[in-house]
């Protein structure tokens, strides 16, 4: 059985590395080569390979970035790292494997190895790699930083830029001075993610940043609404007002 595979690194000499070693594997065929996680997302979507071998630290989109844009797409991953802190975390919250640079062929081995073993078992990969990617997050909380695909796009929205969030359904609606994206997401879980001194449930459908508050309208004894600096008015609920009250 001969696995396809797409290394991901932006260190060219590493790339290289990697595939001249797994040339010597005849069950693994390298079948693209990615400098940056942009460029992995699109071609894992367009290839579907079996495996990716995932550098971890990269400019811009780094190896969970890539896994959380890839989502359930996201094929069988071996990361491949300097850092063997990142590495020994991931493989023990779920990654298929990891090698740590410079890449040892016994280990290569014990990794190719691997992939088969796990190939054949009924492990779906999605449930893996969203607890790889939900242990991740809890360790990296808050965030500065929110990662949207949309159309083929990856927008790397700075949380500092957001001016509010609404869910509609599973869906988040980003809203930022300059443009309105929408994440596939549930409201209730990125606000676990964001800082809570900065950002503050008003409503359980939406969710502001403090310094875009310009101030609260009062319509009636229990109605108010959140008047942001961007021209936007939200509803605030009780408890809402509550929490807004003690974070200003």
């Amino acid at each position: 059985m001969t696995l396809s595979a797409i290394i991901v690194d932006d260190e060219p000499h590493a790339r290289q590395a990697l595939e001249r070693m797994l040339g010597e594997y005849p069950q693994i065929a390298v079948v693209d080569r990615c400098e940056n996680g942009l460029a992995a997302v699109k071609a894992v979507h367009k290839l579907q390979p079996d495996v990716l071998f995932l550098d971890i630290q990269m400019p811009k989109l780094d190896g969970f970035d890539v896994l959380e844009l890839l989502g359930e797409a996201a094929p069988l991953v071996v990361f491949v790292t300097a850092h063997d802190d990142y590495a020994i975390r991931a493989f023990e919250n779920n990654a298929v494997d990891y090698l740590l640079k410079p890449v040892a062929k016994a280990r290569l081995q014990a990794c190719v190895d691997r992939l088969h073993t796990r190939l054949q078992t009924s492990t779906p990969q999605a449930d893996t790699m969203e607890n790889l990617l939900t242990v991740h997050q809890q360790e990296n909380t808050p965030i500065n930083r929110i990662l949207v695909r949309e159309k083929g796009d990856v927008h790397v929205v700075m949380t500092r830029d957001i001016i509010a969030l609404e869910a509609a359904d599973d869906y988040v609606v980003i809203h930022t001075a300059q443009q309105k994206l929408i994440k596939q997401e549930r409201l209730s879980k990125l606000e676990t993610r964001l800082d809570p001194r900065q950002f503050c449930r008003i409503h359980r459908s939406a969710i502001i940043n403090l310094d875009y508050l310009a101030g609260i309208e009062t319509e009636t004894k229990d109605s108010r609404l959140a008047n942001l600096k961007n021209g936007m008015q939200l509803a605030i609920s009780r408890a809402g007002y509550s929490k807004l009250v003690q974070l200003l």
